[in-house]
């Protein structure tokens, strides 16, 4: 049954980068939506993320955040225990750095330009229209986003099955 909700993730994953653009949003929903999970904060939260943050491509993937943000949200430091004494948050973090080094492995980097360049040959800046236009002349939204995306939600929904975080 696992196995089958993690291929949903990633299929949804897809799907909704292809329909609704967003890279950490479509992660986001995708994981959630996969394993029945509500939680519009979260996914509210993922709305700049997108594009390495604001489009500027400067920053983080997308699809990468949404990634840390499922995971986080399923296991992470609550506001009323700071402290964290238990070391949640240190946990929280060993398997964010697992899902850095799968992007890592896959793509070389998590820095979205970069993962531009590794899949489409070359960088784009998603704010300038022109630039943008190419982007998506370039398969962005038909080929290769959707696949990035697919594969973070797909490995933030294996993390979070192995490690027993989803309800």
């Amino acid at each position: 049954m696992s196995e089958e909700l993690i291929q949903k993730a990633y299929e949804l994953g897809k799907k909704y980068e292809g329909k609704y653009r967003g890279c950490a949003q479509c992660a986001v929903a995708a994981v959630f939506d996969a394993f029945n999970i509500k939680n519009d904060d979260v996914f509210k939260a993922a709305t700049g993320f997108g594009g390495g943050g604001g489009r500027t491509t400067d920053g983080s993937c997308g699809a990468y955040a949404g990634g840390i943000i499922v995971l986080s949200s399923l296991l992470g430091r609550e506001r009323d225990n700071f402290e964290d004494p238990e070391g949640v948050g240190n946990r929280n973090k060993s398997l964010c750095h697992e899902l850095h080094d799968r992007f890592i492995k896959e793509y070389g980097t998590v820095i979205c330009r970069d993962i531009h360049t590794k899949v489409m040959g070359r960088p784009f800046y998603l704010a300038d229209p022109d630039d943008f236009e190419k982007f998506e002349e370039a398969g962005a939204h038909t080929v290769h986003c959707l696949e990035v995306v697919g594969k973070a939600a797909q490995w933030a929904a294996e993390i979070a099955v192995r490690e027993k975080l989803l309800p």
